[in-house]
């Protein structure tokens, strides 16, 4: 959909961002509770030789399991959610007027609630697919991600802002721009739009 090229652009524009992506990879990293709960429910055939989570190995099982899939979210959501709330916090115990939290699931695991704005990062199906291609991704695994979403026309629905990716960097830049202003946030500094929609 284009969430971390717009995260950036509101990184660049003053905001800080935590990124729950990032967050889900830090929190199963060898030594951490969640790595150990996730071996415990999985097995050791999750692990690489490195003793690190098996990524691939990881997303075909839950991508093909909705069981196995919820029980991974079990793991991992109350973690990641933690994680985001402290940095919230650090934000406002800092005076910062506001931040962003990406979170790809927003809806899907209840979130919405927590924030006073949400702004929902949407291309086309179309769109979606390719960018998904692009990365490496078959067409069954892209599918299957995208099904264990919500579909992106109710997430744009329940949204309080909607950055559409689907045209130019440079029309997609200026709705961030008109989604911090209606937010009524000055950037503290000016931004290029990067070379590509992620």
């Amino acid at each position: 959909m284009g969430k971390s090229t717009v995260a950036g652009w509101f990184e660049q524009r003053g905001l800080p961002v935590v990124d729950t992506d990032l967050v889900a990879r830090q929190v199963v990293e060898p030594g951490q509770p969640a790595l150990q709960a996730i071996r415990a429910q999985f097995g050791e055939g999750i692990l690489d030789a490195t003793g690190r989570l098996d990524r691939a190995a990881m997303a075909r099982r839950v991508f093909s399991d909705p069981d196995a899939r919820r029980a991974l979210e079990a793991i991992l959501h109350p973690r990641i959610r933690e994680v985001w709330h402290r940095e919230a916090e650090g934000w406002r115990a800092a005076g910062r007027p506001a931040g962003v939290v990406v979170i790809p699931l927003l809806f899907e695991t209840d979130a919405g609630g927590d924030f006073d704005a949400v702004v929902c990062v949407a291309c086309t199906a179309q769109s979606q697919q390719q960018r998904l291609t692009a990365r490496g991704w078959s067409a069954d695994m892209a599918a299957a991600r995208v099904q264990a979403q919500w579909p992106v026309r109710r997430k744009m629905a329940l949204a309080s802002h909607v950055i559409w990716t689907e045209g130019s960097l440079q029309t997609a830049a200026l709705q961030v721009d008109r989604v911090l202003a209606a937010l009524g946030l000055t950037p503290t500094i000016e931004f290029t739009p990067s070379d590509s929609i992620r």
